[in-house]
Protein backbone atom coordinates (compact mmCIF):
# COMPACT_ATOMS: atom_id res chain seq x y z
CA UNK A 1 0.00 0.00 0.00
CA UNK A 2 2.87 2.36 0.79
CA UNK A 3 4.43 1.67 -2.63
CA UNK A 4 1.15 2.70 -4.33
CA UNK A 5 1.07 5.89 -2.29
CA UNK A 6 4.64 6.59 -3.31
CA UNK A 7 3.58 6.54 -6.96
CA UNK A 8 0.49 8.68 -6.40
CA UNK A 9 2.15 11.31 -4.21
CA UNK A 10 5.55 12.32 -5.51
CA UNK A 11 7.41 14.90 -3.42
CA UNK A 12 7.12 18.54 -4.48
CA UNK A 13 10.77 19.23 -3.57
CA UNK A 14 13.64 16.98 -4.61
CA UNK A 15 16.72 16.13 -2.57
CA UNK A 16 15.24 15.53 0.93
CA UNK A 17 15.60 19.19 1.80
CA UNK A 18 15.31 20.46 5.36
CA UNK A 19 13.93 23.92 6.25
CA UNK A 20 17.46 25.22 6.79
CA UNK A 21 18.46 23.94 3.33
CA UNK A 22 15.60 25.87 1.74
CA UNK A 23 16.76 29.11 3.34
CA UNK A 24 20.34 28.55 2.22
CA UNK A 25 19.44 27.57 -1.34
CA UNK A 26 17.11 30.52 -1.90
CA UNK A 27 19.32 33.13 -0.21
CA UNK A 28 22.66 31.97 -1.65
CA UNK A 29 22.14 33.54 -5.12
CA UNK A 30 21.17 36.83 -3.44
CA UNK A 31 24.19 36.94 -1.15
CA UNK A 32 26.90 35.63 -3.47
CA UNK A 33 28.06 36.58 -6.93
CA UNK A 34 25.73 36.15 -9.91
CA UNK A 35 26.25 33.23 -12.24
CA UNK A 36 27.71 33.61 -15.70
CA UNK A 37 24.32 32.89 -17.26
CA UNK A 38 22.84 35.79 -15.28
CA UNK A 39 25.46 38.18 -16.64
CA UNK A 40 24.81 37.00 -20.20
CA UNK A 41 21.07 37.44 -19.75
CA UNK A 42 21.32 40.90 -18.21
CA UNK A 43 23.72 42.04 -20.94
CA UNK A 44 21.35 40.92 -23.71
CA UNK A 45 18.19 42.29 -22.08
CA UNK A 46 19.74 45.63 -21.15
CA UNK A 47 21.02 46.00 -24.72
CA UNK A 48 17.50 45.49 -26.05
CA UNK A 49 16.20 47.95 -23.46
CA UNK A 50 18.73 50.57 -24.62
CA UNK A 51 17.65 49.98 -28.23
CA UNK A 52 14.02 50.54 -27.24
CA UNK A 53 14.83 53.73 -25.35
CA UNK A 54 16.62 55.12 -28.42
CA UNK A 55 13.68 54.19 -30.69
CA UNK A 56 11.04 55.73 -28.41
CA UNK A 57 13.12 58.88 -27.89
CA UNK A 58 13.50 59.30 -31.64
CA UNK A 59 9.76 58.75 -32.15
CA UNK A 60 8.83 61.34 -29.53
CA UNK A 61 11.20 63.92 -31.02
CA UNK A 62 10.08 63.27 -34.60
CA UNK A 63 6.44 62.13 -34.34
CA UNK A 64 4.29 59.04 -34.86
CA UNK A 65 4.97 59.38 -38.57
CA UNK A 66 8.05 57.28 -37.87
CA UNK A 67 5.66 54.32 -37.54
CA UNK A 68 4.08 52.50 -40.46
CA UNK A 69 0.52 53.58 -39.62
CA UNK A 70 -1.83 55.14 -42.17
CA UNK A 71 -5.43 56.31 -42.39
CA UNK A 72 -6.75 52.77 -42.76
CA UNK A 73 -4.47 50.95 -40.31
CA UNK A 74 -4.51 53.36 -37.37
CA UNK A 75 -3.46 50.66 -34.89
CA UNK A 76 -0.42 48.51 -35.53
CA UNK A 77 2.48 47.29 -33.43
CA UNK A 78 1.64 49.72 -30.61
CA UNK A 79 -1.79 48.35 -29.65
CA UNK A 80 -0.75 44.80 -30.60
CA UNK A 81 2.03 45.03 -28.02
CA UNK A 82 -0.33 46.58 -25.46
CA UNK A 83 -2.83 43.71 -25.68
CA UNK A 84 -0.01 41.14 -25.76
CA UNK A 85 1.64 42.40 -22.57
CA UNK A 86 -1.68 42.73 -20.73
CA UNK A 87 -2.33 39.09 -21.59
CA UNK A 88 1.10 38.06 -20.33
CA UNK A 89 0.32 39.63 -16.97
CA UNK A 90 -2.72 37.44 -16.39
CA UNK A 91 -1.16 34.09 -15.52
CA UNK A 92 0.74 35.52 -12.56
CA UNK A 93 -2.47 36.28 -10.74
CA UNK A 94 -3.99 33.03 -11.99
CA UNK A 95 -1.23 30.88 -10.50
CA UNK A 96 -0.86 32.86 -7.29
CA UNK A 97 -4.47 33.69 -6.48
CA UNK A 98 -6.70 31.12 -8.16
CA UNK A 99 -4.49 28.11 -7.44
CA UNK A 100 -4.00 29.38 -3.87
CA UNK A 101 -7.76 29.49 -3.36
CA UNK A 102 -8.02 25.94 -4.74
CA UNK A 103 -5.18 24.79 -2.43
CA UNK A 104 -2.91 23.58 -5.22
CA UNK A 105 0.34 22.89 -3.41
CA UNK A 106 2.52 22.69 -6.52
CA UNK A 107 2.11 26.46 -7.01
CA UNK A 108 4.55 27.19 -4.17
CA UNK A 109 7.66 26.94 -6.33
CA UNK A 110 6.41 29.16 -9.16
CA UNK A 111 4.01 31.69 -7.66
CA UNK A 112 6.63 34.30 -6.71
CA UNK A 113 8.15 34.57 -10.17
CA UNK A 114 4.66 34.50 -11.71
CA UNK A 115 3.57 37.43 -9.53
CA UNK A 116 6.70 39.37 -10.50
CA UNK A 117 5.97 38.64 -14.14
CA UNK A 118 2.55 40.24 -13.71
CA UNK A 119 4.04 43.47 -12.39
CA UNK A 120 6.66 43.76 -15.13
CA UNK A 121 4.25 42.81 -17.94
CA UNK A 122 1.69 45.42 -16.89
CA UNK A 123 4.50 48.00 -16.75
CA UNK A 124 5.44 47.13 -20.35
CA UNK A 125 1.79 47.24 -21.43
CA UNK A 126 1.20 50.65 -19.89
CA UNK A 127 3.98 52.21 -21.95
CA UNK A 128 2.34 51.62 -25.33
CA UNK A 129 -0.87 53.65 -24.86
CA UNK A 130 1.34 56.48 -23.56
CA UNK A 131 3.65 56.57 -26.57
CA UNK A 132 0.68 55.96 -28.89
CA UNK A 133 -0.65 59.33 -27.74
CA UNK A 134 2.32 61.01 -29.38
CA UNK A 135 2.49 63.48 -26.49
CA UNK A 136 2.91 61.35 -23.34
CA UNK A 137 3.60 64.45 -21.27
CA UNK A 138 -0.14 65.19 -21.64
CA UNK A 139 -1.17 61.70 -20.48
CA UNK A 140 -2.77 63.15 -17.35
CA UNK A 141 -5.60 64.38 -19.59
CA UNK A 142 -7.08 60.86 -19.57
CA UNK A 143 -7.69 60.99 -15.82
CA UNK A 144 -10.92 62.51 -14.44
CA UNK A 145 -10.00 65.34 -12.09
CA UNK A 146 -11.09 68.97 -11.60
CA UNK A 147 -9.29 71.00 -14.26
CA UNK A 148 -9.15 74.43 -15.85
CA UNK A 149 -9.85 73.23 -19.39
CA UNK A 150 -13.53 74.14 -19.28
CA UNK A 151 -15.93 71.39 -20.42
CA UNK A 152 -13.09 69.12 -21.65
CA UNK A 153 -13.54 65.82 -19.80
CA UNK A 154 -12.81 62.24 -20.68
CA UNK A 155 -15.57 60.14 -22.23
CA UNK A 156 -16.71 57.78 -19.52
CA UNK A 157 -18.61 55.74 -22.11
CA UNK A 158 -15.42 54.87 -23.96
CA UNK A 159 -13.86 51.44 -23.50
CA UNK A 160 -10.46 53.13 -23.71
CA UNK A 161 -11.37 55.05 -20.56
CA UNK A 162 -12.38 51.79 -18.87
CA UNK A 163 -8.93 50.42 -19.71
CA UNK A 164 -7.29 53.12 -17.60
CA UNK A 165 -9.30 52.17 -14.53
CA UNK A 166 -9.13 48.40 -15.07
CA UNK A 167 -5.41 48.16 -15.78
CA UNK A 168 -4.41 50.56 -12.98
CA UNK A 169 -6.59 48.68 -10.47
CA UNK A 170 -5.17 45.36 -11.60
CA UNK A 171 -1.62 46.68 -11.29
CA UNK A 172 -2.15 48.03 -7.75
CA UNK A 173 -3.84 44.86 -6.46
CA UNK A 174 -1.19 42.64 -8.08
CA UNK A 175 1.60 44.80 -6.66
CA UNK A 176 0.09 44.57 -3.17
CA UNK A 177 -0.42 40.81 -3.52
CA UNK A 178 3.19 40.34 -4.62
CA UNK A 179 4.61 42.54 -1.88
CA UNK A 180 2.57 41.03 0.97
CA UNK A 181 3.64 37.55 -0.08
CA UNK A 182 7.30 38.58 0.17
CA UNK A 183 7.14 40.09 3.68
CA UNK A 184 8.20 36.91 5.58
CA UNK A 185 11.11 36.35 3.19
CA UNK A 186 12.21 39.97 3.45
CA UNK A 187 12.39 39.50 7.20
CA UNK A 188 14.61 36.45 6.65
CA UNK A 189 16.92 38.49 4.43
CA UNK A 190 16.91 41.23 7.07
CA UNK A 191 18.17 38.82 9.70
CA UNK A 192 20.84 37.29 7.45
CA UNK A 193 22.44 40.28 5.73
CA UNK A 194 25.57 41.93 7.06
CA UNK A 195 25.22 45.10 5.01
CA UNK A 196 23.87 47.99 7.08
CA UNK A 197 22.09 49.51 4.08
CA UNK A 198 20.41 46.25 3.10
CA UNK A 199 19.46 45.58 6.71
CA UNK A 200 17.74 48.96 6.95
CA UNK A 201 15.92 48.49 3.66
CA UNK A 202 14.78 44.95 4.47
CA UNK A 203 13.76 46.03 7.97
CA UNK A 204 11.63 48.83 6.55
CA UNK A 205 9.98 46.69 3.88
CA UNK A 206 9.41 43.69 6.19
CA UNK A 207 7.12 45.88 8.32
CA UNK A 208 8.54 44.73 11.64
CA UNK A 209 7.90 41.05 10.99
CA UNK A 210 8.66 38.97 14.09
CA UNK A 211 7.40 35.52 13.05
CA UNK A 212 4.94 35.19 15.93
CA UNK A 213 1.72 33.20 15.64
CA UNK A 214 -0.35 36.37 15.67
CA UNK A 215 1.76 37.86 12.87
CA UNK A 216 1.39 34.74 10.73
CA UNK A 217 -2.36 34.68 11.33
CA UNK A 218 -2.79 38.28 10.21
CA UNK A 219 -0.50 37.71 7.25
CA UNK A 220 -2.49 34.69 6.06
CA UNK A 221 -5.76 36.61 6.47
CA UNK A 222 -4.54 39.54 4.38
CA UNK A 223 -3.03 37.23 1.76
CA UNK A 224 -6.33 35.35 1.45
CA UNK A 225 -8.30 38.59 1.07
CA UNK A 226 -5.94 39.87 -1.62
CA UNK A 227 -6.21 36.54 -3.44
CA UNK A 228 -9.99 36.89 -3.35
CA UNK A 229 -9.79 40.44 -4.70
CA UNK A 230 -7.29 39.55 -7.41
CA UNK A 231 -9.20 36.57 -8.78
CA UNK A 232 -12.09 38.53 -10.38
CA UNK A 233 -9.54 40.89 -11.91
CA UNK A 234 -8.08 38.01 -13.93
CA UNK A 235 -11.37 37.84 -15.80
CA UNK A 236 -12.41 41.49 -15.71
CA UNK A 237 -9.28 43.23 -17.00
CA UNK A 238 -8.94 41.47 -20.34
CA UNK A 239 -12.72 41.48 -20.73
CA UNK A 240 -12.56 45.26 -20.63
CA UNK A 241 -9.58 45.29 -23.00
CA UNK A 242 -11.68 43.24 -25.44
CA UNK A 243 -14.34 45.97 -25.33
CA UNK A 244 -11.87 48.23 -27.14
CA UNK A 245 -12.68 46.09 -30.17
CA UNK A 246 -16.08 44.51 -29.48
CA UNK A 247 -17.88 47.85 -29.05
CA UNK A 248 -16.83 48.97 -32.54
CA UNK A 249 -18.69 48.26 -35.79
CA UNK A 250 -15.66 46.94 -37.69
CA UNK A 251 -16.18 43.43 -39.15
CA UNK A 252 -14.07 40.92 -37.27
CA UNK A 253 -14.28 42.98 -34.07
CA UNK A 254 -17.98 43.51 -33.47
CA UNK A 255 -18.68 40.19 -31.75
CA UNK A 256 -19.79 39.04 -28.32
CA UNK A 257 -17.26 36.20 -28.23
CA UNK A 258 -14.39 38.61 -27.64
CA UNK A 259 -14.61 38.90 -23.80
CA UNK A 260 -14.26 35.15 -23.04
CA UNK A 261 -11.99 34.71 -26.07
CA UNK A 262 -9.60 37.42 -24.86
CA UNK A 263 -9.59 36.09 -21.30
CA UNK A 264 -8.78 32.55 -22.47
CA UNK A 265 -6.07 33.85 -24.80
CA UNK A 266 -4.57 36.01 -22.06
CA UNK A 267 -4.38 33.12 -19.63
CA UNK A 268 -2.95 30.89 -22.36
CA UNK A 269 -0.19 33.35 -23.29
CA UNK A 270 0.52 34.12 -19.64
CA UNK A 271 0.95 30.44 -18.81
CA UNK A 272 3.43 30.08 -21.68
CA UNK A 273 5.46 33.05 -20.44
CA UNK A 274 5.41 31.74 -16.86
CA UNK A 275 6.71 28.42 -18.15
CA UNK A 276 9.47 30.24 -20.03
CA UNK A 277 10.50 32.23 -16.96
CA UNK A 278 10.31 29.16 -14.71
CA UNK A 279 12.85 27.37 -16.88
CA UNK A 280 15.08 30.46 -17.05
CA UNK A 281 15.03 30.91 -13.26
CA UNK A 282 15.50 27.18 -12.75
CA UNK A 283 18.74 27.20 -14.73
CA UNK A 284 20.14 30.65 -13.98
CA UNK A 285 19.49 30.52 -10.21
CA UNK A 286 20.23 26.78 -9.88
CA UNK A 287 16.85 25.86 -8.44
CA UNK A 288 16.40 22.45 -10.05
CA UNK A 289 15.43 20.90 -6.71
CA UNK A 290 12.53 23.30 -6.25
CA UNK A 291 11.26 23.84 -9.80
CA UNK A 292 11.00 20.17 -10.70
CA UNK A 293 9.66 18.17 -13.61
CA UNK A 294 6.37 17.90 -11.72
CA UNK A 295 5.93 21.68 -11.69
CA UNK A 296 6.81 21.94 -15.38
CA UNK A 297 4.44 19.07 -16.17
CA UNK A 298 1.57 20.72 -14.30
CA UNK A 299 2.12 23.95 -16.26
CA UNK A 300 2.17 22.00 -19.53
CA UNK A 301 -1.16 20.38 -18.67
CA UNK A 302 -2.71 23.78 -17.97
CA UNK A 303 -1.43 24.97 -21.34
CA UNK A 304 -3.05 21.95 -23.04
CA UNK A 305 -6.40 22.84 -21.47
CA UNK A 306 -6.28 26.54 -22.28
CA UNK A 307 -4.94 25.80 -25.75
CA UNK A 308 -8.06 23.75 -26.40
CA UNK A 309 -10.24 26.69 -25.36
CA UNK A 310 -8.32 29.04 -27.66
CA UNK A 311 -8.57 26.61 -30.60
CA UNK A 312 -12.32 26.34 -30.00
CA UNK A 313 -12.58 30.14 -30.07
CA UNK A 314 -10.78 30.26 -33.43
CA UNK A 315 -13.22 27.80 -35.00
CA UNK A 316 -16.21 29.49 -33.35
CA UNK A 317 -15.25 32.81 -34.94
CA UNK A 318 -15.36 31.30 -38.42
CA UNK A 319 -18.63 29.49 -37.73
CA UNK A 320 -20.35 32.64 -36.43
CA UNK A 321 -19.07 34.64 -39.43
CA UNK A 322 -20.57 32.05 -41.78
CA UNK A 323 -23.78 31.55 -39.81
CA UNK A 324 -24.46 35.29 -39.49
CA UNK A 325 -25.00 35.67 -43.23
CA UNK A 326 -23.18 39.03 -43.09
CA UNK A 327 -21.07 39.37 -46.22
CA UNK A 328 -18.69 41.83 -44.55
CA UNK A 329 -18.12 39.49 -41.61
CA UNK A 330 -17.53 36.55 -43.92
CA UNK A 331 -15.06 38.56 -45.99
CA UNK A 332 -13.15 39.66 -42.88
CA UNK A 333 -12.44 36.10 -41.81
CA UNK A 334 -11.74 34.76 -45.28
CA UNK A 335 -9.31 37.64 -45.69
CA UNK A 336 -7.54 36.57 -42.48
CA UNK A 337 -6.99 33.04 -43.75
CA UNK A 338 -6.40 33.76 -47.47
CA UNK A 339 -5.57 37.48 -47.74
CA UNK A 340 -2.28 39.39 -47.79
CA UNK A 341 -1.64 38.59 -44.12
CA UNK A 342 -2.47 34.88 -44.39
CA UNK A 343 1.11 34.08 -43.36
CA UNK A 344 0.47 35.75 -39.99
CA UNK A 345 -2.80 33.87 -39.50
CA UNK A 346 -1.32 30.45 -40.20
CA UNK A 347 1.69 31.23 -38.02
CA UNK A 348 -0.81 31.92 -35.24
CA UNK A 349 -2.63 28.62 -35.85
CA UNK A 350 0.61 26.62 -36.03
CA UNK A 351 1.95 28.05 -32.77
CA UNK A 352 -1.27 28.18 -30.73
CA UNK A 353 -3.22 25.15 -31.94
CA UNK A 354 -0.62 22.58 -33.00
CA UNK A 355 2.29 23.35 -30.64
CA UNK A 356 0.40 22.62 -27.36
CA UNK A 357 -0.47 19.13 -28.66
CA UNK A 358 3.15 18.07 -28.12
CA UNK A 359 2.62 18.45 -24.37
CA UNK A 360 0.37 15.38 -24.37
CA UNK A 361 3.55 13.26 -24.42
CA UNK A 362 5.30 12.74 -21.10
CA UNK A 363 8.73 12.40 -22.73
CA UNK A 364 8.36 15.90 -24.15
CA UNK A 365 7.10 17.32 -20.84
CA UNK A 366 10.17 15.82 -19.17
CA UNK A 367 12.63 17.42 -21.59
CA UNK A 368 13.27 20.94 -20.27
CA UNK A 369 14.94 22.20 -23.46
CA UNK A 370 12.06 21.06 -25.69
CA UNK A 371 9.48 22.52 -23.30
CA UNK A 372 11.38 25.83 -23.31
CA UNK A 373 11.40 25.97 -27.13
CA UNK A 374 7.69 25.07 -27.35
CA UNK A 375 6.80 27.76 -24.80
CA UNK A 376 8.63 30.32 -26.96
CA UNK A 377 6.59 29.20 -29.98
CA UNK A 378 3.37 29.78 -28.04
CA UNK A 379 4.54 33.25 -27.00
CA UNK A 380 5.23 34.06 -30.66
CA UNK A 381 1.85 32.68 -31.69
CA UNK A 382 -0.04 34.74 -29.13
CA UNK A 383 1.67 37.90 -30.32
CA UNK A 384 0.61 37.08 -33.86
CA UNK A 385 -2.95 36.46 -32.65
CA UNK A 386 -3.18 40.09 -31.51
CA UNK A 387 -1.53 41.24 -34.75
CA UNK A 388 -4.03 39.28 -36.83
CA UNK A 389 -7.04 40.60 -34.90
CA UNK A 390 -5.93 44.23 -35.18
CA UNK A 391 -4.19 44.67 -38.53
CA UNK A 392 -6.13 42.24 -40.76
CA UNK A 393 -9.44 43.70 -39.55
CA UNK A 394 -8.32 47.23 -40.38
CA UNK A 395 -6.40 47.00 -43.65
CA UNK A 396 -9.53 45.98 -45.61
CA UNK A 397 -12.41 48.25 -44.58
CA UNK A 398 -15.81 48.87 -46.22
CA UNK A 399 -14.47 50.90 -49.19
CA UNK A 400 -11.94 49.18 -51.50
CA UNK A 401 -10.70 52.62 -52.54
CA UNK A 402 -9.29 53.14 -49.04
CA UNK A 403 -7.63 49.73 -48.66
CA UNK A 404 -4.05 50.02 -47.48
CA UNK A 405 -1.30 47.65 -46.47
CA UNK A 406 0.79 47.85 -43.33
CA UNK A 407 4.53 47.39 -42.99
CA UNK A 408 6.15 48.04 -39.59
CA UNK A 409 9.15 50.34 -39.59
CA UNK A 410 12.46 49.75 -37.89
CA UNK A 411 11.35 52.12 -35.11
CA UNK A 412 8.33 49.91 -34.35
CA UNK A 413 10.41 46.74 -34.38
CA UNK A 414 13.02 48.35 -32.11
CA UNK A 415 10.26 49.48 -29.73
CA UNK A 416 8.91 45.93 -29.56
CA UNK A 417 12.38 44.54 -28.84
CA UNK A 418 12.86 47.26 -26.24
CA UNK A 419 9.73 46.17 -24.39
CA UNK A 420 11.12 42.63 -24.17
CA UNK A 421 14.39 44.14 -22.97
CA UNK A 422 12.57 46.04 -20.22
CA UNK A 423 10.63 42.94 -19.19
CA UNK A 424 13.61 40.59 -18.95
CA UNK A 425 15.87 43.21 -17.38
CA UNK A 426 13.33 43.74 -14.60
CA UNK A 427 12.89 40.00 -14.14
CA UNK A 428 16.62 39.28 -13.97
CA UNK A 429 17.13 42.11 -11.46
CA UNK A 430 14.29 40.65 -9.43
CA UNK A 431 16.02 37.24 -9.48
CA UNK A 432 19.26 38.87 -8.33
CA UNK A 433 18.01 40.95 -5.40
CA UNK A 434 14.78 39.31 -4.18
CA UNK A 435 13.86 35.68 -3.41
CA UNK A 436 12.48 33.97 -6.49
CA UNK A 437 10.82 31.27 -4.37
CA UNK A 438 8.66 31.77 -1.29
CA UNK A 439 10.72 30.16 1.46
CA UNK A 440 7.83 30.03 3.91
CA UNK A 441 5.50 28.27 1.50
CA UNK A 442 8.16 25.83 0.29
CA UNK A 443 8.91 24.82 3.88
CA UNK A 444 5.21 24.10 4.34
CA UNK A 445 5.22 21.44 1.59
CA UNK A 446 8.57 19.76 2.33
CA UNK A 447 6.84 16.82 4.00
CA UNK A 448 4.39 16.34 1.12
CA UNK A 449 4.82 12.79 -0.16
CA UNK A 450 7.88 12.20 1.99
CA UNK A 451 6.20 10.01 4.63
CA UNK A 452 4.71 7.81 1.90
CA UNK A 453 7.93 6.76 0.23
CA UNK A 454 9.42 3.33 0.61
CA UNK A 455 7.06 2.38 3.45
CA UNK A 456 8.52 5.00 5.80
CA UNK A 457 6.40 5.92 8.78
Amino acid sequence: MSDISAVLRAPLVDGDKRPADVTEDVCRPLEGRPTGLWWVGIALSSSLLALGVVAVTYMLRTGIGTWGLNRTVGWGFDITNFVFWIGIGHAGTLISAVLFLFRQRWRTAVNRSAEAMTIFAVMCAGLFPLIHMGRPWLAFWVFPYPNSRGPLWINFRSALCWDVFAVSTYFLISLGFWYVGMVPDLATLRDRTRSKLKKRLFAWFSLGWDGSTRTWLRYETVYLLLAGLATPLVFSVHTIVSFDFATSIIPGWHTTIFPPYFVAGAIFSGLAMVLTLMLVARKVMRLESYITERHVGAMCKLIIGMGGVVATAYSTEFFIAWYSGNEYERFAFMNRALGPFAWAYWTMVLCNVLTPQFFWFKKIRSNMLVVFVLSLFINVGMWFERFVIIVTSLHRDFLPSSWRGYVPTNIEIATLLGSFGLFFTCFLLFCRFLPVISMGEIKGVLSYGRSHRGGEA
